[in-house]
């Protein structure tokens, strides 16, 4: 049964055309993010990474924040941040880790029954992580995302040639970049859910990566007199209709669990959603030119013989 075409076959977008103009966009994203790392005193780490006690409440009206705010400096959580989700709910960070989980849980109930009557919330979580903890899981996090990038350089490396891994690895650098700087001027929180966004964007790009580098090998034995710069348009053309098919059932699946998927997974889904568009576009525009410009700097031997 043939499969659907969402674009046709014999479409000759000159791709690697735009392959200057895609970097300096890039570049400047990652730019604007290391930016607003700065202008925000530092990424916004959450409490897996900077330690803490978070704790979500919903309220079956809407709170005033002034209250909530109150009923936790009673019980000595002064400078709580306080974050509305959507009308009803609110997630309350704070500096405090050496509570006792649940001793903390009963008095942030007694204090929030002191302001507001009974009831009318409840305390659906409660979560404290220690400073040292919190560093320790940081320095995993950074290690899983790199560890991954260096196992994905060894298969494609091997799978294929080292200029074909270093393009993949180049994009999926790329695409935990990008995401991030929009992340990081978005000033959103970066904890353990984020790096499992992060570890699963790279699975997904390099994926769509592959596919079309299998597609450039094949087209290059086929075509032994083709530019290399030729032999990557006409690829990357031929896989068009399945990138774009693939990627537009991964977003739509992500659009609905960003706007009905609830505030737990919201920023999951977030950074889903900007790492799959940021996977396409250096899929397109970053692998495939990265091996063309290595092409360029060590001819491979099928090229050394035209």
């Amino acid at each position: 049964m043939p499969y659907m075409e969402i674009v046709k076959q014999n479409t000759q977008i000159d791709f690697v055309r735009w392959m200057k103009a895609a970097g300096a966009v890039s570049l400047a994203v990652i730019i604007i993010g290391i930016a607003a790392v700065f202008w925000h005193g530092g990424p916004n780490y959450g409490i897996d990474f900077a330690g803490g006690s978070l704790v979500q409440i919903k309220f079956k009206q809407d709170p005033q924040i002034s209250k909530i705010r109150d009923a936790f400096e009673m019980i000595g959580l002064e400078g709580s941040i306080i974050q509305r989700y959507g009308s009803q709910e609110v997630v309350v960070r704070t500096p405090e880790s050496k509570a006792d989980l649940k001793g903390l849980a009963a008095k942030i109930e007694t204090s929030l029954s002191s302001t507001f009557p009974a009831g009318s919330f409840d305390v659906q979580r409660v979560e404290v992580v220690g400073p040292k903890v919190g560093k320790d899981l940081t320095r995993k996090a950074l290690l899983a995302i790199f560890f991954s990038w260096m196992g994905i350089l060894i298969y494609v490396g091997f799978r294929f040639e080292f200029r074909y891994a270093l393009g993949g690895i180049i994009a999926l650098v790329h695409d935990v970049l990008v995401t991030a700087s929009i992340f990081c001027l978005l000033n959103k929180e970066f904890d353990l859910n984020i790096v499992a966004a992060f570890l699963t964007i790279i699975g997904f790009s390099i994926n769509d990566t592959i596919v079309i580098f299998d597609r450039i090998r094949e087209n290059a034995r086929k075509n032994i007199r083709m530019e290399l710069r030729d032999i990557i348009n006409l690829s990357v053309n031929q896989t068009l209709s399945r990138t774009i098919l693939t990627s537009l059932t991964v977003l739509l699946v992500l659009l609905v669990l960003f706007f009905f998927g609830g505030s737990v997974i919201h920023n999951f889904a977030l950074t889903m959603l900007i790492g799959t568009v940021a996977g396409v576009y250096s899929t397109v525009f970053i692998a495939s030119p990265i091996v063309l410009l290595f092409e360029k700097i060590k001819p491979s031997a099928i090229t050394r013989k035209k």
